[in-house]
């Protein structure tokens, strides 16, 4: 039987997990959305982790706690920027994903 560390380990495994599911959203999906929530989640790991980090000790770090408190606001406001950005270009140009590859004309799954 394998002995569990507790949430010692349950927060940073956590966050590194969120991280790494933000990324292949961010990476896989081509809707522009998609794409903004998945750094939305890779955001939301970076901050597990540094908090977990942060209360290693007896006493928890407040510089980790002010920092995590900041990048939630930066991440608000880039989110608002980046979903404003994507309104705009389905404006404009009444797309709302990312053009395809060179090579990945030939998808029939895909049709316009």
């Amino acid at each position: 039987m394998i002995d569990w560390p507790g949430p010692v380990l349950l927060y940073p495994f956590g966050g590194v997990f969120l991280f790494a599911l933000g990324l292949y959203a961010a990476i896989v999906r081509r809707h522009l959305v998609q794409k903004v929530l998945g750094l939305n989640v890779m955001g939301s790991g970076v901050f597990m982790v540094l908090l977990s980090l942060a209360a290693r000790g007896q006493a928890t770090d407040p510089v980790a706690q002010a920092l995590t408190l900041t990048g939630i606001v930066v991440a608000a406001s880039a989110t608002a920027f980046a979903l404003a950005l994507a309104v705009r270009l389905k404006r404009v140009s009444g797309a709302t994903e990312l053009d395809a590859p060179a090579g990945d004309d030939d998808d029939p799954a895909r049709e316009r």
